[in-house]
């Protein structure tokens, strides 16, 4: 190929690149416009439908339409996503194309041995015409890539950069220590009140703010053999500790669990009660008490139940907490500023809220600790719920900001340690297991499924295998993790190798936490399909469409799985590798969060209500 015709195929291939990388950066610009039109969480459509079904609950053609436009919306928004961002790598390959054939092409041209004579000002006017091509080229170009960045992290903007940027602390900043110890009345006049007042409310305990931690100064590490939290997992699985039970684990030691009741007619209830502030959280237990938190715009609270007559034995409010917002993050209807689940060690409860704010209270009531982590960038709302071990309360918090987890010390709130994730937003909570002797912290998000050491927040494995706004916590058994995500995959991953064992994409779970054990996998979608897998091979064994919506995850207990739905119908199976159906009762309102079990009880957490089902 001689040098006119190289000149003249790379001005061709120069052309062609130019017009294409124009297309794309103008279908870039004009989806950006047309997503910032569209609020991506938001629709009115959807909004009059669901207000509709509050009117009539009983519609099962309304909930059928609600679900697929759910469905649609869902997949229409995400399909948009990725042709952004698909359409903003190709505009980045047309435009490294076209920079190496234009140098091919001004390389070829001065290789002309006798150039074209031209007047100065011929000249100056094509450079001239030039450089405004370059410029206006290059600057459509930046702009889609602008617009294709910001298509795509749309939802991270949200509302709670502002909030963020106000209230944002450091860690052990934001710590609030209370001094309880008997021997520390004498040290101020604010002590010596406590002494006088302690056995009247827990809100005259002197606070006092933390020094400033040092980034150079490290931790103290809580010794292992000293086990400050007294848990054993023998003495876990005879309490219900955390978000669905010990380990979080979904399976449940207790025995003689009811299978008959009907919440609205008073069938096999125990007790009612109305808990005052509203809030996802499932209810945990500790001996003969049961804790849940609620919380509005105002005020965020903890309620502490007798479990066996449902009477409230205290209420601990989370107030003048260092950094917390004095405006609560927007949150959607179906997260709300309560959503994590609390967890205690039998010495102490732990509450987190959507603000970011952490506390303690002992198991009378009296305030230990507070602090704020910062107020979590989310637009949904924070939901992580929070796990205890060893002295430890570990903490996934995972926003738009980054990935992160760590471990506070239970009797200060100091950070123990912390670790930078990989990772980007997830709704997912923490589930432990024991592998060869020793704990693991289990998380999922996007992109990865990994496991941290629980003394050390060490990063011990990870496997990329997630996409998309992860909201199930994973199943462990067996050494196997298995994890999904709704509009992604599900994955079970082996331990010990990274391998990945098998994989599925049909039935996948969009908030119901996937529950794993002898052999079995259960998943429940968000449109009303239970279904039954092999744990080690991945086979479908059963499955159970009911067509109601379920975010609440399903748990095993006295040889059976029991899944609340939203409607606040539980469906009881048999654990087995046959489709058997035990039963199916009412509670009489609607429910969301997962069950917490005792022997011969089940406690549930409706809409408004705290049932205590039994005999």
């Amino acid at each position: 190929m001689n040098n006119q015709d190289k000149l003249k195929l790379s001005h061709n291939i120069a052309l062609i690149t130019g017009i294409f990388c124009a297309a794309v950066a103008l279908l870039l610009l004009l989806n950006f416009w047309q997503i910032t039109k569209t609020d991506p969480i938001e629709s009115k459509a959807l909004e009059a439908l669901v207000q509709r079904l509050k009117d009539d609950r009983n519609n099962e053609e309304l909930k059928e339409e609600i679900r697929n436009f759910d469905l649609l919306a869902r997949k229409a928004y995400f399909n948009s996503q990725w042709q952004v961002e698909t359409g903003a790598y190709m505009l980045l390959f047309g435009a490294i194309v076209l920079a190496f054939v234009l140098r091919v092409y001004y390389a070829a041209k001065s290789k002309i041995e006798e150039p074209e004579k031209v007047l100065e000002n011929e000249i100056a006017s094509r450079i001239i015409a030039q450089k405004g091509i370059v410029i206006v080229g290059a600057a459509v170009m930046v702009l889609a890539l602008l617009a294709s960045y910001l298509s795509v992290n749309q939802l991270k903007s949200y509302d709670a950069n502002a909030l963020v940027a106000e209230n944002e602390t450091t860690a052990d900043e934001a710590v609030e220590v209370i001094n309880v110890a008997p021997e520390q009345t004498a040290i101020n006049e604010v002590s010596e009140e406590v002494a006088v007042n302690e056995t009247t409310a827990s809100e005259n305990v002197t606070e006092v703010q933390s020094e400033d931690a040092s980034p150079e100064t490290p931790v103290t590490e809580t010794k292992p053999a000293a086990a400050s939290s007294g848990m054993t997992l023998a003495e876990l699985q005879k309490n219900h500790n955390s978000f669905r039970g010990p380990l979080a684990q979904g399976v449940i030691m207790h025995k003689n669990i009811p299978t008959e009741w009907d919440g609205a007619g008073g069938t096999n209830v125990v007790w009612k009660v109305e808990v005052p502030k509203h809030g996802f959280n499932s209810p945990i237990i500790w001996g003969d008490k049961l804790f849940v938190a609620g919380a509005d715009n105002t005020t965020r609270e903890v309620y502490c139940y007798n479990r066996n007559d449902g009477k409230l034995l205290w209420t601990g409010v989370a107030d003048n907490i260092s950094g917390s917002p004095t405006t609560p993050p927007r949150v959607t209807d179906d997260t709300g500023l309560a959503a994590p689940t609390l967890t205690t060690d039998g010495k102490a409860v732990f509450a987190i809220f959507a603000t970011g704010d952490v506390i303690a209270f002992d198991m009378n009531g009296k305030r230990l600790w507070a602090r704020n982590l910062g107020v979590p960038d989310n637009h949904y709302g924070h939901s992580s719920s929070l796990i205890s071990w060893n002295g430890k309360l570990l903490v996934q918090y995972d926003t738009n900001r980054g990935g992160k987890v760590m471990a506070l010390d239970n009797k200060s709130g100091e950070t123990v340690w912390e670790t930078q994730r990989n990772s980007k937003i997830s709704w997912a909570s923490p589930v432990l297991a024991e592998v060869d002797g020793k704990y693991q912290l289990l998380l999922t998000a996007d992109p990865i499924v990994a496991g941290y050491d629980v003394e050390t927040g060490e990063e011990l494995w990870s496997v990329e295998c997630m996409m998309g706004e992860v909201g199930p916590s994973v199943g462990y058994a067996d050494g196997i993790v298995v994890a999904a995500n709704e509009y992604a995959r599900m994955v079970a991953i082996d331990i010990r190798t990274q391998e990945v064992l098998w994989e599925d994409d049909f039935y996948l779970p969009e908030a119901s936490s996937i529950l794993a054990h002898d052999g079995l996998v259960f998943v429940a979608t968000s449109y009303g399909v239970f279904v039954c897998y092999d744990l080690k091979e991945g086979e479908l064994l059963w499955e159970d469409d009911f067509g109601s919506p379920v975010y609440s995850s399903p748990v095993f207990a006295d040889g059976k799985v029991y899944l609340m739905d939203n409607d606040g119908v539980m469906r009881i199976y048999e654990f087995s590798r046959e489709l058997k159906k035990v039963g199916e009762n009412e509670l009489g309102e609607m429910s969301g969060p997962t069950p917490a079990f005792a022997d011969g009880r089940i406690y549930i957490r409706g809409e408004n209500d705290l049932f205590c089902i039994g005999k």
